[in-house]
């Protein structure tokens, strides 16, 4: 699977690092979502494993009762990463200029991204640079919702519904043969599109496709 040039095009070209120099101390999905995912990761990841945080800021929703062995993570702004009281360690890239990660073949147990994949530009190259680094049977669990900066998200991901992006998301999965059928979790919007129209909300949509790499 292979983006077209125009897929992978932001309204915003300017350098990544540009826009995410100001710190932003912030969530930006709901607490109805962050509960999921925090519910996902607890059902999902073991105990004295480690994880890698990618594409992450200063919160990284872990359950705080989980110990885990370690927990590396990555993202663009320093001063995000430095306040993530869940990290062990960091390191700042742009995954849209660099996307070889400098990290060891099969070196963790659970890869995360949250709310972050509607801006890779080269989802291929990430993708298998996961896999990579993944151990054997271990996960990725790639979570969004509909919430983005516009101006920063990929042509294919602003021009998607919420279930063609979930569509994406699998296919670069399965770009890659070394996972296994990628697992969704859908948890769509409970209010209908023509009423968000109006200003109603009935919490953010969670959505969450989980692959396993093959042993």
């Amino acid at each position: 699977m292979q983006l077209q040039d125009r897929e992978r095009s932001k309204l915003d070209s300017n350098d990544d690092a540009i826009f995410y120099e100001i710190p932003r101390f912030v969530t930006h999905v709901d607490e109805n979502f962050i509960q999921k995912l925090t519910d996902l990761y607890r059902e999902r990841l073991q105990p004295h494993t480690r994880i890698f945080d990618m594409m992450s800021s200063w919160v990284s929703h872990l359950p705080d009762e989980i110990p885990f062995d370690r927990v590396e993570g990555h993202g663009l702004n320093e001063a995000e990463l430095s306040k993530n009281p869940q990290l062990d360690a960091y390191f700042v890239q742009n995954l849209n200029h660099t996307p070889k990660l400098p990290l060891p073949d099969n070196s963790f147990d659970a890869v995360l991204n949250a709310v972050s994949v509607q801006y890779l530009q080269h989802p291929e190259t990430v993708f298998a640079e996961i896999h990579r680094i993944l151990k054997p049977g271990g996960i990725a669990i790639i979570s969004f919702s509909n919430r983005m900066f516009y101006q920063k998200a990929i042509q294919a991901w602003r021009d998607g519904s919420e279930a063609s992006r979930v569509e994406l998301v699998k296919r670069y999965f399965q770009s890659v043969s070394g996972f296994a059928e990628p697992e969704v979790i859908a948890r769509p919007s409970s209010v209908p599109p023509i009423l968000q129209v109006m200003g109603l909300s009935g919490g953010d949509p969670f959505y969450a496709v989980i692959g396993t790499k093959k042993s």
